[in-house]
């Protein structure tokens, strides 16, 4: 269902059949292509696990860095840069599957909310460090923090304070201007860009990410009709660059359905009523290829600084091929509905439209490292306080200083760094960029008992603070 089953399935086997999948499924191959394809840039999620597990949580932990490192390599090779999205926080930040456990929202949400997002900005510190250093931070120039956070379970105030205290913490490991750490990128939470305007005003280098999918509006009209629907997206887009900074499509596809095996997760039922085509492509006739590869078009016109999810899907182990093919960029490369050159996606709005609404260049200078960056707006500041005034689902007052929380006294992680037999000598960096960012770790108290991190919603509230031995 999750990563979470699948390692408790493999059980004394999860590292070799771990090992089996990250060293086979992307390779430098892979690298070669995308560059070939003439894309620029990847999006890698990452789960919290490639720094380490604790207590009770079966991921296999720190190998899937030793892959980043190599992705790190070939970005460079190629001359891609690199995304580096937080996909999986402890506790779940939308109790979804990609999230590491399928279930419940555990991160700013319950009893544990607290406590789970402070462990979550402890290992944001620790990825920012790494790819902070000279050595790195041309190739993976964009952090993601938190993806697709469920806006609808934690709260705009949950959701905001978490976004603050994790900024906050990352740009007083960074520092202040162009060239100091990462953009920071926001997940907008599916509620739109237009929501965050003003957000953290004047912060520096915050970019937003959207990420925008026909896939599940629920809507059965025929492909060559939504296939103008991404093409709205333009303008919001734009205002949003010059407004807010800059704007990212995080993920995007052709989809206009959620067919395919385990779109929706692997119990559930698709929107779609009749998915019987849409799960083999070799049935697909040219006009079905040329309306989605319409959609596909629209969407990287409208969003202009976009990600298509996914490169590539693995080939279901019964059917021997892939059922979510519209969501794979490799297969619809080669069979048209992704076109061979990206950048015919230009102009693509404005002749079906007529809406030739495009970004003027000009962000905020806030948003690119320039004057003022890093003085946020006073009133911003004061609003989205951490831990916040009231945290879903139902505590607020004297109820917040009650939960449970984790203390800064833990001995902090350092990434490993790669190593190079063909050039011992080479300068690989030390895995922390700022030896004056000297923080602590968040960790449990000692001498105090926590409810489960990942199901800690309906956990019952302390009566009293725990202040441990």
């Amino acid at each position: 269902m999750d990563e979470w089953s699948l390692s408790q399935a493999m059980g004394a086997n999860l590292t070799v059949e771990m090992e089996g999948h990250y060293s086979t499924f992307i390779t430098e191959k892979d690298f070669a292509d995308i560059a070939g394809a003439g894309l620029n840039w990847v999006r890698i999620p990452i789960g919290y696990w490639a720094i380490e597990t604790m207590a009770g949580e079966p991921f296999l932990a720190g190998t899937s860095w030793k892959y980043f490192l190599k992705a790190i390599a070939w970005g460079r090779k190629y001359g891609i840069r690199i995304y580096l999205d937080f996909h999986a926080l402890p506790g779940s930040q939308n109790g979804w599957d990609h999230s590491g456990r399928n279930g419940t929202v555990n991160m700013m949400n319950g009893v544990m909310g607290i406590a789970n997002a402070q462990r979550s900005i402890t290992y944001l510190r620790i990825f920012t460090e790494f790819i902070s250093q000279n050595q790195y931070k041309d190739v993976v120039p964009v952090l993601g923090i938190a993806n697709d956070i469920l806006w609808e379970v934690i709260g705009q105030v949950g959701v905001q304070s978490f976004y603050y205290a994790a900024y906050t913490a990352l740009r007083a490991s960074t520092g202040i201007g162009a060239g100091s750490g990462p953009l920071i990128a926001i997940q907008d939470g599916f509620q739109g860009v237009f929501v965050w305007e003003g957000f953290l005003q004047g912060a520096d280098r915050l970019a937003l990410d959207q990420h925008p999918f026909l896939a599940f509006l629920n809507d059965s009209d025929p492909v060559d009709v939504m296939a103008k629907i991404p093409c709205n997206w333009a303008l919001a887009t734009n205002l949003s660059m010059e407004t807010f900074g800059v704007t990212l499509g995080g993920e995007f596809s052709g989809a206009t359905n959620d067919c395919g095996l385990w779109v929706n997760g692997i119990e559930a039922i698709t929107r779609y009523p009749n998915c019987t085509v849409w799960n083999d492509w070799t049935l697909w006739d040219a006009t079905t290829i040329a309306s989605i590869k319409q959609v596909t078009l629209a969407g990287m016109d409208a969003l202009q600084n976009w990600f298509y999810w996914t490169w590539k899907i693995g080939n279901s182990t019964v059917l021997g091929k892939a059922t979510s093919s519209v969501w794979d960029y490799q297969l619809g490369l080669a069979h048209g509905w992704i076109p061979v050159d990206p950048r015919e996606a230009i102009g693509h709005c404005a002749s079906v439209l007529g809406n030739s609404s495009r970004f003027d260049g000009s962000h905020p200078s806030t948003a690119t490292g320039g004057p003022g960056a890093g003085t946020i707006v006073a009133a911003q500041a004061s609003l989205h306080s951490f831990p916040p005034t009231t945290l879903s689902p139902s505590f607020s007052g004297t109820q917040i200083a009650l939960l449970p929380t984790y203390t800064a006294t833990g001995t902090i992680k350092t990434l490993p760094v790669p190593t190079f037999t063909a050039a011992p000598t080479v300068s690989v960096g030390s895995g922390w960029n700022n030896a004056a960012d000297s923080s602590l770790a968040f960790v449990p108290v000692n001498g105090c008992s926590y409810p489960d991190a990942w199901n800690a919603v309906n956990a019952a509230l302390p009566t009293a603070p725990c202040t441990g031995s």
